[in-house]
């Protein structure tokens, strides 16, 4: 029997981002791209990353992305990326939030469900149930899927890690489940295009994330 959800919360205070979708997709660029703009703005703005932006989730980085780990099984690898969810929210999310910063994380739980769930076919309700578990429940006030074909955005990486070097199959589903989560809550999701112009994506991300903003502190 699966474990049941964690309740969803939304912080009221400070401001929750979070960037999603496949390899080559553009997360890193924009995430950038909106901590510059909301730092020149003075608000405070707190940029990380999943997984790995914590002593703890640097380790479990090395496990789950080099090529040298070989063969995880697909639960043992879940749990480690909920071990570094946990870790991340606890230690610095919610600490910024709690203070008033804007979170912008490149990464979270939406990864888990499509990566370590659609694409490594464990039942996502299971996955959910633990990554929910791990994070106290806490969602994002914006997730921002950038879509892209994977076809495109692998052709992107000179050398891949153990994620990267999943079949296209794999990548499809991942996809498909980024996808399908934003449509099943379009009201905290926004969904654009990878290939278009990177300063109109940009665009787009401010108009969403600017209504958000009266939960943040200026510095």
């Amino acid at each position: 029997m699966p474990l049941p959800l964690s309740p969803p919360t939304y912080a009221d205070r400070g401001v929750f981002v979070c960037f999603e979708g496949g390899e080559g997709s553009g997360k890193s660029t924009q995430s950038k791209r909106l901590t510059t703009w909301l730092a020149s703005s003075s608000y405070d703005v707190v940029p990380t990353f999943e997984p790995g932006d914590t002593e703890v989730g640097r380790e479990v980085r090395r496990i789950v992305l080099s090529p040298e780990t070989g063969e995880l099984d697909d639960r043992t690898e879940a749990l480690l990326y909920a071990a570094d969810k946990a870790e991340h929210v606890a230690t610095l999310v919610r600490p910024a939030l709690e203070r008033g910063a804007v979170v912008i994380t490149d990464r979270y739980v939406d990864s888990t469900l499509a990566y370590q769930g659609a694409g490594r076919a464990l039942d996502v309700a299971e996955v959910e149930a633990v990554a929910r578990w791990a994070t106290g429940g806490l969602r994002p006030h914006l997730t921002v899927v950038l879509d892209l074909a994977p076809e495109a955005g692998l052709g992107r990486f000179a050398g891949r890690d153990r994620i990267e070097g999943e079949s296209l199959e794999f990548h499809q589903r991942v996809r498909a489940a980024f996808v399908a989560m934003a449509a099943a809550d379009p009201d905290h999701y926004l969904v654009l295009d990878a290939r278009a112009d990177v300063d109109a994506i940009e665009a787009a991300v401010r108009r969403a994330v600017e209504p958000l903003l009266h939960q943040a502190v200026r510095r």
